[in-house]
């Protein structure tokens, strides 16, 4: 019985090794430059399906195929902006990480600052509107308030 099992078990991971390899691209380069070149482009190149990776890290068709084609253009001898500017002009500039300031994305370049200057200005205003508020009530009693202190004093006054 212990056999059986030994063997089901031997048989059910050696079923499982098989997909469980992972497969993992290697790419050969003429010199180191290349290689470093390859490397310094997959980590600038934003994957346009996962949108958080660069190619390098991510592991979806499109940014394999983005790889292999950064691969064969570094291996053709390109430079590296030739290779940028072909991704660009596939993929538009949402495939850098560092977009260049432009028309159309100056929104990215100022929103952050645009909300952190409208919250502060929300914030001074606030808090300079807050004690004016308390200043202009602290001194006003009603009518009924007036008279009850105006009895306390006289109360106070005869004891």
């Amino acid at each position: 019985m212990k056999t059986l099992i030994a063997s089901l078990l031997l048989l059910g991971g050696l079923l499982g090794a098989g997909q469980a390899r992972a497969a993992i691209d290697v790419y050969r380069f003429d010199s180191d430059a290349q290689e470093q070149t390859f490397r310094e482009l997959t980590k600038e190149l934003r994957c346009p399906k996962c949108q958080n990776q660069d190619i390098a890290d991510s592991n979806a068709g499109l940014a394999k195929d983005l790889r292999d084609k950064t691969y064969q253009m570094v291996r053709e001898g390109r430079e590296k902006q030739e290779v940028v500017d072909y991704m660009v002009a596939r993929y538009g500039n949402f495939i850098l990480y560092d977009p260049p300031m432009m028309a159309s994305t100056l929104i990215l370049w100022l929103g952050p600052l645009l909300v952190i200057v409208i919250g502060a200005t929300t914030v001074v205003v606030r808090s300079r509107r807050r004690p004016l508020a308390a200043k202009q009530t602290e001194g006003a009693l009603s009518a009924q308030e007036q008279a009850r202190l105006a009895a306390l004093l006289k109360e106070e006054e005869k004891q």
